[in-house]
């Protein structure tokens, strides 16, 4: 295998530095100061928050010895132990980071079903994943995880650090902190959640529904035998689809009731506001009592307009939320620092071809709307009225059929998404499943975060390129196409056997050659 690790520090004149439209990009202002009055770059990136997309994008840009500090408002871990679920994709990023294993030694693994508006209906047979299945994580516990990592890779992060506001001009970002201090990098990326200061100051607009229907949502521990609890859910369950107890061991169940008439919304719920509302549904409260930790959602449904503004970009809930059904947030966002982070990095390092940076809303802006689609579809197929829950029952029949289930799965999963790299074959812009490699597996060789060429013919070479791409002759019979260029992020990006071919893919995607 072909490859070279880039350890020269990052150049001073990256693309985005030459582009004389940058002060007609709103938001974007021309520092009056010169060149030479203003403070110098310290770090290359500044990422406002350290939630799972945060901690993400930090270790992604630190592969490519990015300068990278993230702020951090809160000083330490939330108290409650809210458990998340990674979805199929996002556990398959995580096996091409090498961070899998850690992961798993903390979760719970799930079978990969029942994800569209709860309707119980298992997963289809043969999911084209090494990894189809769900795993259930104590959400402190992964961004722990993640950040750890992050700083392993030799990111720095502070804690009890806000951005108060923000200046960029044609060279870089000064971050004003909410005690003053002013820090100075190239770019700025807001993964600072849905309230994101980073996008208000930024002036991105936030279009969408507000939040129409409320829910209560918390773990806590029961009074009664489990058999009353599964007998009491089922006589429920069918005209209230926003109501249900899943047991998660031990005696602690996931609870699950709509919030109609109970506290303030902006107050944090209370146990008693469950026990009303168990009892107004149910008839009982189940004794429910010792809550490990309570909140409430809304089905609020925003997208930002943009996710890029000069030398500032958007992730995760700062760019996009909808309700949890289905449990494709945090994957949303975790997902958006994968596709991002090479790119960022190539900019930062000079070599990115003239538009790389700008797929990245080209991309994932569609992959939200997506999700925020589907999301709208599964809140009005939960709701108690009779016409969707019409619907449910009519799409409950729709999901016996193979085809219908699983393009319901690999939405919520999202392993159905393909990129528009234009016109080619199927897989192409899709991501490739983690194959058998004669070196192991396929997704251990992008631990690094470079571009892969797969060469079955063994004619072929990366070049120039070396130094971003490697490069595997005669890989595995179980590709059944000659060549394969994947991305940093395990997309397909050229399939073919011509030299020249291969090296327009390569230059449109890792830019010019070495020397």
């Amino acid at each position: 295998m072909h490859s070279q690790q880039v350890t020269a520090e990052p150049p001073s004149n990256d693309r985005a530095e030459r582009d004389s439209t940058m002060g007609d990009v709103p938001g974007v202002r021309r520092s009056p100061a010169s060149g030479a009055d203003r403070a110098p770059f310290v770090f290359d990136v500044i990422i406002a928050g350290c939630g799972p997309t945060g901690a993400m994008l930090a270790a992604e840009l630190r592969l490519h010895d990015v300068r990278v500090l993230v702020l951090e408002k809160e000083t330490q871990p939330a108290s409650f132990v809210r458990i998340v679920s990674l979805h199929i994709r996002s556990l398959e990023l995580m096996a091409m980071r090498g961070l899998l294993d850690r992961l798993l030694q903390h979760g719970r693994q799930r079978p990969a079903g029942g994800f569209f508006a709860a309707i119980p209906k298992p997963a289809p047979k043969g999911l084209d994943s090494a990894y189809a299945y769900l795993l259930g994580i104590p959400q402190p516990v992964i961004e722990r995880l993640l950040e750890e990592r992050a700083i392993e890779l030799g990111a720095q992060v502070r804690h009890g650090c806000a951005v108060a506001a923000f200046e960029q001009d044609g060279e870089g970002v000064t971050v004003e902190l909410a005690d003053g201090e002013q820090l100075r990098s190239r770019y700025l990326v807001g993964c600072d959640g849905a309230r994101s200061t980073v996008r208000k100051l930024l002036g991105v607009g936030f279009p969408g529904e507000p939040s129409r229907t409320e829910t209560l949502m918390g773990e806590m521990e029961v009074g009664v035998p489990q058999e009353e609890i599964a007998a009491k859910v089922s006589e429920i369950r069918e005209p209230h689809q926003r109501f249900w107890l899943r047991p998660f061991g031990e005696g602690v169940y996931s609870v699950v009731v709509p919030a109609a008439g109970v506290s303030d919304r902006a107050e944090p719920p209370t146990l008693e506001d469950f026990k009303q509302q168990l009892r107004a549904i149910a008839g009982t409260d189940f004794g429910v009592h010792s809550p490990r930790w309570m909140s409430r959602f809304g089905d609020a449904t925003r997208l930002a307009e943009r996710y890029r503004v000069g030398r500032v970009l958007l992730a995760g809930d700062a760019a996009h939320i909808h309700p949890p059904i289905g449990g494709q947030g945090l994957n949303l966002g975790v997902q958006d620092a994968f596709n991002l982070g090479w790119k960022l990095a190539a900019q930062i390092r000079g070599w990115a071809p003239e538009t790389l940076l700008d797929t990245y809303q080209a991309e994932r802006h569609p992959v939200a709307e997506d999700v925020l689609d589907n999301t709208r579809a599964q809140m009005e197929l939960l709701s108690p009225e009779p016409g969707p829950q019409a619907v449910r029952r009519l799409l409950t029949e729709l999901m016996d059929v193979d085809e219908v289930n699983r393009l319901l799965i690999e939405k919520i999963t999202a392993t159905g998404i393909r990129y528009d790299f234009g016109a080619g074959p199927d897989l192409l812009g899709r991501r490739l499943r983690d194959i058998d490699v004669k070196q192991g597996h396929l997704y251990g060789l992008l631990h690094r975060g470079r571009g892969l060429l797969l060469d079955r013919t063994e004619r072929l070479t990366v070049g120039g390129w070396s130094d971003r791409v490697d490069y595997l002759p005669d890989p595995t019979a179980a590709l059944d196409v000659p060549c394969v260029l994947l991305r940093p992020d395990g997309h397909v990006a050229w399939i073919g056997d011509e030299q020249q071919d291969l090296d327009d893919h390569l230059s449109r995607w890792f830019g010019k050659p070495a020397g």
